[in-house]
């Protein structure tokens, strides 16, 4: 492969160089073309008109100078063109394509640069678009390379949600409402596809989006009760059952971000109507009847 590569920077300067002296030849037959010009007007003037006569004189000089400075670039060119697929700079090629990734991966090559050097070594690419892509290369002498890469992706699936922040959400649902879970989900540095923090009515999206179970009928799942339920089941009011939640008399569980319980079993032990009032003494209540009795005795 390097032999194939120096052989085709070879080939690469040779045309350059052949392209540039066509140029530099061109620019010589014009000046040539010039000065001959010059030298016509020179010559068909009348000796007698001088004036006339010692412009064209002048010019016919400023041209030989013009081709005599293109013919002198010409040669200094040529020479230096020369120089360039000597056997000294033919070593430094082979040293560059020896060389091949450090140049490439070197910041400091222009773009232009690399696709020349691309160019060098590559004969031609063929793309075959079906579930993959495939890439044949064919390089330089024939060796051929295939690739197969990955169809890239559209827009929005450039922008979909990480797949690990989905399983994140699904794993949340269990312990938190749609609130806490954007909350949670900032805390450890997630982003949305688009690069944003996020906030319940996105979780909410999310969850929709990918079929997630919502948290009640997770919480249902394990066989937690409505406010509804839970009155029946104690023989109370609703808004007991509320009152009670405050006091922590149940254990309840919020399954939105809009103050929406659901309850736990109390157990064998649930609580009762005014269990939390103190209960009256009945020694103090003796003791209170004495002193009144004594009062009244005493008026």
């Amino acid at each position: 492969m390097n032999i194939e590569v120096t052989l085709a920077v070879e080939q690469e300067l040779r045309a350059r160089i052949q392209e540039a002296d066509a140029l530099r030849r061109q620019h010589v037959e014009r000046a040539r073309y010039e000065a001959e010009l010059a030298r016509r007007r020179f010559m068909k003037v009348d000796p007698d008109n001088r004036l006339v006569a010692d412009a064209l004189e002048a010019d016919w000089n400023d041209k030989l100078r013009g081709l005599q400075s293109a013919q002198d670039e010409y040669q200094r060119q040529s020479q230096a063109d020369h120089r360039v697929l000597d056997e000294p700079h033919r070593k430094e090629i082979q040293a560059l394509a020896n060389d091949f990734p450090r140049l490439w991966n070197d910041p400091q090559t222009p773009h232009r640069e690399r696709k020349r050097l691309v160019r060098l070594f590559i004969e031609d690419v063929t793309l075959l678009k079906a579930e993959h892509i495939e890439v044949s290369i064919r390089f330089k002498g024939g060796a051929t390379r295939i690739l197969t890469l990955p169809r890239p992706k559209n827009s929005w699936q450039l922008r979909e949600t990480d797949r690990k922040v989905i399983e994140e959400i699904d794993r949340l649902l269990d312990h938190y409402t749609d609130r806490q879970i954007a909350d949670r989900l900032n805390e450890k540095g997630f982003h949305s596809g688009w690069g944003r923090s996020f906030h319940s009515r996105m979780v909410a999206r999310l969850r929709k989006q990918y079929g997630l179970k919502p948290r009640y009928d997770r919480l249902r799942k394990r066989g937690l009760l409505t406010a509804k339920e839970m009155a029946e089941l104690l023989d109370i009011d609703v808004s007991t059952v509320n009152i009670w939640r405050r006091k922590g008399l149940l254990v309840a569980h919020a399954y939105t971000d809009k103050s929406e319980y659901l309850y736990e079993h109390p157990g064998d032990n649930p609580p009762v109507k005014n269990q939390w009032k103190r209960p009256v003494n009945s020694n103090q209540n003796e003791l209170s009847l004495q002193r009144t009795v004594e009062v009244q005795y005493e008026t």
